[in-house]
């Protein structure tokens, strides 16, 4: 295992879910790996099905403009699906399942 590699816990309200992201897996991928469903559609940051609001921790996408205004940034809204934890990561997604 290279010595950067991290494991970041990621929970989603108000569901209770939980799940861990490894390496360079995004919040999205990590959570479908893990049996958990949330939102989205074309897992390149341009629809916006998957976005939802960070409550607390830090990401970074994997593109240069993710499908969010500066604004809906300073809110704490993120798009799951280019985004990457920093940090153990709380996600408020109603539409979250287990699958």
């Amino acid at each position: 295992m290279p010595e950067n590699f991290q494991i970041f816990t990621v929970q989603v309200q108000p569901a209770g879910l939980q799940y861990d992201v490894e390496g360079d897996l995004t919040l999205l991928e990590a959570a479908e790996m893990s049996r958990v469903q949330l939102p989205s559609s074309c897992r390149n940051g341009t629809c916006r099905t998957c976005i939802c609001k960070l409550l607390s921790g830090e990401v970074a996408y994997t593109v240069e403009w993710p499908g969010l205004s500066a604004e809906e940034k300073a809110e704490g809204l993120v798009l799951p699906c280019v985004a990457r934890p920093l940090s153990d990561v709380v996600l408020d997604q109603a539409a979250a399942t287990v699958g």
